[in-house]
């Protein structure tokens, strides 16, 4: 399995992007998929999760209201649409799916099998 993050960039703050994961090699039904970031010499932490079944949704508390996560099945892709972008935002953000987690898991990197190459996103003040 493969997963290709991309879409980050550089972003005035108060702008948008979209992120998008695609997965390859294997056709997810089951589990999460997710988003991560880790900005310079910090730790990678969780942004957001969806079901691939059903869709359920979580979100850190610091981009709740700002970011929605999203996926499309038939492409077998996840995408991350984060609006009002702050400064703090800027990160490399990192795709993971795992078909096994429950949704209890979703917030803990390590429970993720595989994971994409990191997208850039740089939100200038």
């Amino acid at each position: 399995v493969q997963l290709q993050a991309f879409g980050g960039g550089l972003v005035q703050a108060g702008g948008s992007l979209r992120l998008s994961c695609a997965a390859s090699g294997r056709t997810f039904t089951s589990g999460y998929m997710g988003w991560f970031r880790q900005a310079p010499g910090k730790e990678r932490l969780f942004v957001a999760a969806i079901k691939w079944n059903g869709g359920t949704t979580y979100y850190a508390d610091s981009v709740k209201g700002r970011f929605t996560i999203a996926k499309d099945n038939a492409k077998n892709t996840v995408y991350l649409q984060m609006n009002s972008l702050k400064p703090e935002d800027t990160a490399v953000y990192y795709c993971g799916a795992d078909r096994f987690l429950i949704a209890s898991s979703v917030w803990n990197q390590y429970n993720y099998e595989y994971w994409g190459q990191g997208t850039e996103v740089t939100v200038s003040s």
